[in-house]
């Protein structure tokens, strides 16, 4: 029922306008979102890669209306990569194909898609296309199956919890395309996606073992730590070596697990949001794991 609301208030309008202009969001954001600006995100990212930490940009926004909107999402993207290049990170950029006009263009979006891509090539880096809900899944992955081919430097996000990710995975590690695993933050019907924990939990499993057997540099976004022991001890048992794969995790969220992790010699991403968009993102990662509230409200408190 929580999750329920929550991602409904996501997608209210009237409270994200509220939100996202109300002087006291910075509160609630500081702890999940690296900033509003790209200056402030790559001072976060600086200081992650200092502690032995990957990162992943994510200029925040999504649903574009407009193709001048998705060009500008996709300029900021270049800018980012610009910057991610000069200073030597080691970081990637995560994009949502809406924001680059896959509501109102397939041919906008293919574009501005590859204008980003390019970039990150030049820049020896790459871009990884999220998932976003059910009806965006087909396009999605044939964008980001195309420019593998064509460039290379993309990795494609599957949902864990839709009931065609097994049939996804096994093509998309036929055609090489690197995949980031996570469990899905989006409200389906259960003729298409499980909805019960355990199901969902299963399903990252048995794709997290097909990632690691055939998959090529996989990432795994979790914060589950039955899901991240799972990975570990499939991985030794199979004599897969750390530098083969990635755990990725949200900014902000189960940083004793990050800690964790990077002791251990595993290699970590952490999902780095910003900009002034951030109240369907954060909403979303509440309804994912609506324990996360408490965090939100400790933070609150603690200010």
């Amino acid at each position: 029922m929580l999750r329920g609301l929550l991602l409904y208030l996501s997608r209210h309008r009237g409270l994200r306008r509220w939100a996202e202009t109300s002087p006291a969001a910075g509160l609630v954001t500081r702890r999940f979102v690296a900033g509003r600006t790209l200056e402030q995100a790559l001072a976060v990212c600086r200081r992650l890669n200092r502690q032995g930490i990957l990162v992943t940009l994510d200029h925040l926004g999504e649903n574009v209306v407009s193709l001048e909107e998705a060009r500008a999402a996709a300029d900021a993207y270049l800018e980012a990569l610009d910057r991610i290049a000069q200073e030597g990170l080691a970081a990637t950029v995560s994009v949502k194909l809406t924001q680059f006009g896959l509501d109102v263009s397939l041919d906008a979006c293919r574009s501005n898609l590859e204008r980003v891509v390019a970039r990150a090539a030049e820049a020896h880096t790459s871009v990884e296309v999220d998932m976003e809900s059910s009806g965006y899944v087909e396009r999605t992955l044939a964008l980001v199956t195309e420019m593998h081919e064509r460039r290379g430097h993309v990795r494609a996000v599957i949902q864990a919890y839709l009931r065609r990710s097994a049939a996804d995975v096994a093509a998309l590690c036929a055609r090489g395309v690197p995949v980031r695993l996570c469990k899905g933050a989006y409200r389906e019907p259960p003729s298409i996606a499980f909805t019960k924990r355990r199901e969902i939990n299963a399903s990252f499993c048995r794709l997290a073992e097909v990632l690691l057997l055939q998959g090529a540099y996989p990432g795994l976004a979790t914060h589950d730590p039955r899901m991240i022991a799972h990975a570990c001890r499939f991985a030794h048992q199979h004599g897969i070596s750390k530098d083969r794969f990635e755990f990725q995790m949200l900014y902000g969220i189960r940083r004793d697990l990050q800690r964790r992790l990077a002791r251990g010699g595993y290699r970590l991403r952490l999902y780095v949001p910003y900009g002034e968009a951030w109240y369907p993102y954060l909403m979303r990662r509440l309804a994912e794991r609506p324990a996360n509230l408490l965090l939100v409200l400790r933070n609150l408190l603690r200010r």
